[in-house]
């Protein structure tokens, strides 16, 4: 065990300092933090990387902003600038992002805990603060510091220790990505006699929920760049449909039980043209653009149910721990970057050339 390791007083992380360019993403020496009577220091093997710290960083969620993430980028890097806006309110900076952790407990703020030290784990990134019957919820890195660093405390319910011979950094791949694929699927009640379509899936989530939906026994259908149509039958897509393709001349209407959505954007009308009646529509992102149209007939003449999906539900977690540990999923780490040169990384992510996850090293 390591209780008696050094912990050194300054730790490096990746500080944002605000809303605005990479000029916001400071590497640095910051305090060690210390862990409560309820919480564990973590050692950070591995951080993974997600649109959703882009996002917060560009100020993407601001109700202000009406177009999607690479736009926005675009703007912002020729001098634009946004309000403090975040995914729960405004975000208080400075705060060390990073969503997704593999690390190593370290110490445990009671010695009640000291069974865990030294346990590799996971750190589940949506907390219910309040318990599972209340809609209240906090996220790692966005109401607290957290991976982009050398180390970073959580509450104690939040680390699920695994045993498996995946590396530090494939199981970095999993929380915010899996979590939000796998709690897509539980929310619209997925199940093997659907036909799934899936987009944006080359991206962390959306190449999750291939995988998680083949794990269902469903038919998947994958919307991605063609470059792309090979890595997504590869890990279990049936047919692809090329993004810049006009849905309808691939897809008839009422073909599709389920869509699950992380884009947004022009094709969102066509989304209801092809859900059958009785379908099922669940969002959790729209990188491609926010502000969309459709038509309400589609909706209530169809009798379509729609899910709004950010609050992690109680059995996701342990879902995907159980996944990996039986080999029933496999990670799917595009790159891996040093902490330190953050910058490159998030430029090369936004390049959306690739498939996967990318993912940080301390």
């Amino acid at each position: 065990m390591t209780n008696n390791i050094h912990i050194p007083e300054y730790m490096n992380a990746v500080v944002t300092i605000g809303n605005g360019g990479y000029e916001k993403l400071l590497y640095q020496k910051v305090k060690t933090p210390i862990p409560s009577k309820n919480e564990v220091l973590i050692k950070v093997l591995a951080a993974g990387m997600n649109n959703t710290e882009i996002n917060t960083r560009l100020g993407w969620y601001s109700p202000n902003i009406k177009v999607g993430t690479s736009q926005l980028n675009k703007k912002i890097e020729k001098g634009g600038s946004i309000n403090n806006a975040g995914w729960n309110g405004a975000t208080n900076f400075p705060i060390i992002q990073g969503t997704d952790c593999c690390g190593k407990i370290l110490k445990s703020g009671n010695s009640k805990n000291n069974s865990l030290i030294d346990k590799r784990v996971i750190v589940r990134s949506c907390m219910r603060v309040n318990g599972f019957k209340s809609r209240q919820k906090i996220w790692m890195a966005s109401n607290f510091d957290g991976a982009f660093a050398d180390y970073v405390k959580v509450p104690i319910s939040e680390v699920f220790p695994i045993n498996s011979n995946w590396s530090d950094a494939e199981l970095a791949t999993i929380p915010c990505s899996y979590g939000t694929a796998e709690n897509m699927l539980h929310i619209s009640e997925c199940c093997k006699d659907d036909t799934v379509l899936i987009t944006g899936a080359s991206g962390g989530v959306g190449s999750a929920l291939i995988q998680l939906a083949k794990l269902r026994g469903c038919k998947v259908i994958a919307i991605v760049n063609k470059l792309k149509f090979e890595s997504s039958i590869k890990i279990g897509a049936d047919e692809v449909i090329n993004r810049d393709d006009f849905l309808l001349d691939h897809l008839n209407e009422n073909s599709i039980s389920l869509v699950v959505d992380v884009v947004g954007g022009n094709n969102f009308t066509n989304f209801f043209k092809v859900l059958s009646p009785g379908g099922r529509y669940v969002s959790s992102g729209a990188i491609s653009n926010p502000i969309v149209n459709f038509d309400l007939r589609d909706l209530y003449l169809k009798d379509i149910k729609m899910f709004g999906c950010t609050t992690w539900e109680e059995p996701i977690f342990n879902n995907l721990v159980s996944y990996i540990e039986k080999n029933k999923i496999k990670p799917l780490m595009s790159k891996s970057f040093r902490l330190s040169n953050i910058v490159e990384a998030q430029k090369e992510f936004l390049k959306k050339k690739h498939f996967g996850n990318f993912v940080l090293i301390p």
